[in-house]
């Protein structure tokens, strides 16, 4: 949603703005006199996940003994994570 403000309530209110672009997402439009002189948006953070297959071609190739010690550490990580030490998921049901 774009809201046009005047520059004036834009100097008055500018944290209130930075933290509604910031927080919420919004986008302003503002105005000197009636006339659209700057806007206001949140930047986009991150990649599109449409650029996901070429992220991952552009990562270097494991060797056949890089790769099962991959496998290896991450086989390990699923079993700690398996383990009881006691603490308990408060997200469980």
């Amino acid at each position: 949603m774009k809201t046009s403000l005047s520059v004036t309530d834009t100097a008055r209110n500018f944290s209130d703005i930075i933290n509604r672009v910031t927080y919420k997402g919004e986008c302003f439009i503002l105005l000197k006199g009636k006339k659209a002189v700057a806007k206001i948006t949140p930047i986009k953070g991150g990649r599109p996940l449409s650029e996901l297959s070429e992220v991952l071609a552009k990562l270097p190739s494991l060797s056949a003994k890089e790769a099962e010690a991959f496998a290896n550490d991450m086989e390990e990580i699923l079993v700690d994570g398996r383990k009881s030490d006691g603490v308990k998921d408060p997200w469980e049901s």
